[in-house]
Protein backbone atom coordinates (compact mmCIF):
# COMPACT_ATOMS: atom_id res chain seq x y z
CA UNK A 1 0.00 0.00 0.00
CA UNK A 2 1.20 3.77 -1.30
CA UNK A 3 1.67 6.16 1.55
CA UNK A 4 -1.00 8.33 -0.25
CA UNK A 5 -3.38 5.68 -0.10
CA UNK A 6 -2.43 5.04 3.59
CA UNK A 7 -3.00 8.66 4.33
CA UNK A 8 -6.31 8.91 2.61
CA UNK A 9 -7.43 5.19 4.41
CA UNK A 10 -6.60 7.28 7.35
CA UNK A 11 -8.44 10.27 6.57
CA UNK A 12 -11.69 8.50 5.79
CA UNK A 13 -11.38 6.55 9.18
CA UNK A 14 -11.58 9.98 11.02
CA UNK A 15 -14.17 11.09 8.64
CA UNK A 16 -16.40 7.86 9.39
CA UNK A 17 -15.62 8.74 13.21
CA UNK A 18 -17.05 12.00 13.01
CA UNK A 19 -19.90 10.81 10.89
CA UNK A 20 -20.85 8.21 13.53
CA UNK A 21 -20.50 10.93 16.67
CA UNK A 22 -23.50 13.22 14.05
CA UNK A 23 -20.67 15.81 13.37
CA UNK A 24 -21.93 19.07 11.04
CA UNK A 25 -20.77 20.96 8.22
CA UNK A 26 -17.98 18.19 7.44
CA UNK A 27 -15.34 19.82 5.31
CA UNK A 28 -12.17 18.43 4.15
CA UNK A 29 -9.19 20.56 3.02
CA UNK A 30 -6.23 19.70 0.59
CA UNK A 31 -3.49 21.88 1.03
CA UNK A 32 -1.98 23.38 -1.53
CA UNK A 33 1.99 22.67 -1.31
CA UNK A 34 4.15 25.84 -0.40
CA UNK A 35 0.84 27.34 0.76
CA UNK A 36 2.58 27.65 4.70
CA UNK A 37 0.36 24.64 5.56
CA UNK A 38 1.81 22.55 8.13
CA UNK A 39 0.33 19.41 7.06
CA UNK A 40 -1.32 17.96 3.74
CA UNK A 41 -5.23 17.80 4.77
CA UNK A 42 -7.34 19.34 7.60
CA UNK A 43 -10.66 18.29 8.42
CA UNK A 44 -13.55 20.07 9.65
CA UNK A 45 -16.94 19.66 11.66
CA UNK A 46 -18.52 21.26 14.07
CA UNK A 47 -20.58 19.45 16.73
CA UNK A 48 -23.39 21.08 18.65
CA UNK A 49 -22.37 21.02 22.07
CA UNK A 50 -19.25 20.57 24.13
CA UNK A 51 -20.38 17.10 25.44
CA UNK A 52 -20.70 16.46 21.43
CA UNK A 53 -17.02 18.05 20.70
CA UNK A 54 -16.00 15.67 22.84
CA UNK A 55 -17.18 12.61 21.60
CA UNK A 56 -16.60 13.20 18.50
CA UNK A 57 -12.58 13.63 19.26
CA UNK A 58 -12.69 10.66 21.19
CA UNK A 59 -14.57 8.61 18.55
CA UNK A 60 -11.66 10.12 15.99
CA UNK A 61 -8.78 9.06 18.64
CA UNK A 62 -10.35 5.76 19.15
CA UNK A 63 -10.70 4.65 15.43
CA UNK A 64 -7.14 6.02 15.12
CA UNK A 65 -5.83 4.59 17.70
CA UNK A 66 -7.73 1.04 16.44
CA UNK A 67 -5.04 1.28 13.11
CA UNK A 68 -1.93 2.10 15.51
CA UNK A 69 -2.12 5.73 14.36
CA UNK A 70 -2.34 8.36 17.45
CA UNK A 71 -2.12 12.22 17.17
CA UNK A 72 1.21 14.07 17.27
CA UNK A 73 -0.50 16.78 19.56
CA UNK A 74 -4.08 17.48 20.94
CA UNK A 75 -5.51 20.65 21.94
CA UNK A 76 -8.82 22.43 23.25
CA UNK A 77 -10.46 18.85 24.62
CA UNK A 78 -11.27 20.32 28.54
CA UNK A 79 -12.95 23.54 27.07
CA UNK A 80 -14.01 21.32 24.27
CA UNK A 81 -14.81 25.06 21.86
CA UNK A 82 -11.67 23.61 19.24
CA UNK A 83 -10.60 20.53 19.17
CA UNK A 84 -7.58 20.17 16.94
CA UNK A 85 -6.40 16.51 16.73
CA UNK A 86 -2.56 17.10 15.17
CA UNK A 87 -2.11 13.36 12.86
CA UNK A 88 0.69 14.99 11.11
CA UNK A 89 -0.28 14.08 7.48
CA UNK A 90 -3.43 15.54 8.19
CA UNK A 91 -4.80 17.11 11.43
CA UNK A 92 -8.81 17.44 12.05
CA UNK A 93 -10.25 20.35 13.69
CA UNK A 94 -14.12 19.79 15.61
CA UNK A 95 -15.41 22.95 16.58
CA UNK A 96 -18.34 24.47 18.41
CA UNK A 97 -20.78 26.04 16.22
CA UNK A 98 -19.63 29.59 17.54
CA UNK A 99 -16.04 29.08 16.94
CA UNK A 100 -17.01 27.37 14.20
CA UNK A 101 -18.08 30.75 12.37
CA UNK A 102 -15.33 33.06 14.34
CA UNK A 103 -12.54 31.44 13.57
CA UNK A 104 -13.78 30.01 9.42
CA UNK A 105 -10.35 28.37 8.84
CA UNK A 106 -12.29 27.59 5.05
CA UNK A 107 -12.08 31.26 4.58
CA UNK A 108 -7.96 31.69 5.86
CA UNK A 109 -7.23 29.03 3.72
CA UNK A 110 -9.62 29.60 0.49
CA UNK A 111 -6.91 28.48 -1.55
CA UNK A 112 -6.76 25.17 0.17
CA UNK A 113 -8.59 22.27 -2.76
CA UNK A 114 -12.52 21.28 -1.13
CA UNK A 115 -12.62 17.70 -1.28
CA UNK A 116 -15.71 15.62 -0.93
CA UNK A 117 -16.44 13.00 1.75
CA UNK A 118 -16.29 10.30 -1.03
CA UNK A 119 -13.43 11.78 -2.74
CA UNK A 120 -11.12 9.57 -0.62
CA UNK A 121 -12.63 6.38 -0.68
CA UNK A 122 -10.66 4.02 -2.67
CA UNK A 123 -13.47 2.35 -4.30
CA UNK A 124 -16.48 3.27 -6.04
CA UNK A 125 -18.54 1.23 -3.89
CA UNK A 126 -17.17 2.71 -0.64
CA UNK A 127 -17.92 6.15 -2.09
CA UNK A 128 -21.67 5.62 -2.14
CA UNK A 129 -21.79 4.11 1.22
CA UNK A 130 -19.72 6.73 2.76
CA UNK A 131 -22.68 9.55 1.21
CA UNK A 132 -25.09 7.31 2.36
CA UNK A 133 -23.91 7.30 5.60
CA UNK A 134 -23.81 11.23 5.95
CA UNK A 135 -27.32 11.23 5.17
CA UNK A 136 -28.69 8.75 6.56
CA UNK A 137 -31.34 9.82 9.27
CA UNK A 138 -30.77 8.55 13.28
CA UNK A 139 -33.04 6.13 14.21
CA UNK A 140 -36.04 6.62 16.41
CA UNK A 141 -36.13 5.53 19.76
CA UNK A 142 -38.47 2.50 20.37
CA UNK A 143 -40.42 2.04 23.58
CA UNK A 144 -40.76 -1.30 24.69
CA UNK A 145 -44.05 -2.54 25.74
CA UNK A 146 -44.41 -5.46 28.80
CA UNK A 147 -44.97 -8.70 28.23
CA UNK A 148 -48.11 -10.06 30.11
CA UNK A 149 -47.75 -13.07 32.52
CA UNK A 150 -49.74 -15.92 31.14
CA UNK A 151 -52.28 -17.12 33.71
CA UNK A 152 -51.76 -20.51 34.39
Amino acid sequence: MTKKSELKQQINAAIQACLEKKAEELSILEMEKGSGAFTDYFVLCSGTNPRQVQAIADEVEMRLKAANLRPAHVEGYKQAEWVLLDYVDFVVHIFSEKARKFYDLERLWKTAKRLEVGDLASAPTKKATVKRAAKKPAPKPVALKKKKKKKA
